[in-house]
């Protein structure tokens, strides 16, 4: 069996955060007495869509984070691009507050797209060399 740590520590990282966003959802559920739905609070409702986003984005780069990491990729630079991930995930879960903090949510959305391409590209590249051969 090939160990597959950055995938490990990375995925394990994604649950904290997971929760950690659905702590918040839960808290403004209490604050707005609010159990299915928004009710139409836009704050919770902001909330919500980050831990959606959040649920959204992170299987396929775990995806790719494993996948390139059992083929053999170079384990530091899949976790340096892992934790860029995970930092804006946090930036976009922080831009989703309110208007005024956009230029996070901003930032989380580039950098979730930016980085899930990165990893894209090099799983095609590494496909690509084993299929011919190299």
């Amino acid at each position: 069996m090939m160990p597959v740590p950055v995938t490990l520590a990375t995925t394990a990282a994604c649950a904290f955060l997971n929760m950690w966003l659905g702590t918040r959802v839960g808290q403004f559920r209490g604050k707005f007495k609010v159990s299915i739905g928004d009710g139409g609070h836009e704050p919770l409702l902001r909330r919500m869509r980050a831990q959606a986003n959040f649920i959204e984005s992170a299987p396929i780069f775990l995806l790719l984070l494993g996948a390139l990491e059992l083929s053999g990729a170079n384990r530091i630079a899949l976790a340096v691009v892992a934790a860029i991930f995970l930092l804006v995930r946090v930036a976009h879960a922080i831009g989703m507050e309110s208007a005024d903090q956009r230029r996070w949510r901003m930032i989380g959305a580039m950098g979730t797209g930016l980085t899930t391409l990165a990893l894209a590209v090099w799983a095609l590249i590494c496909a690509f060399g084993f299929c011919l051969g190299r």
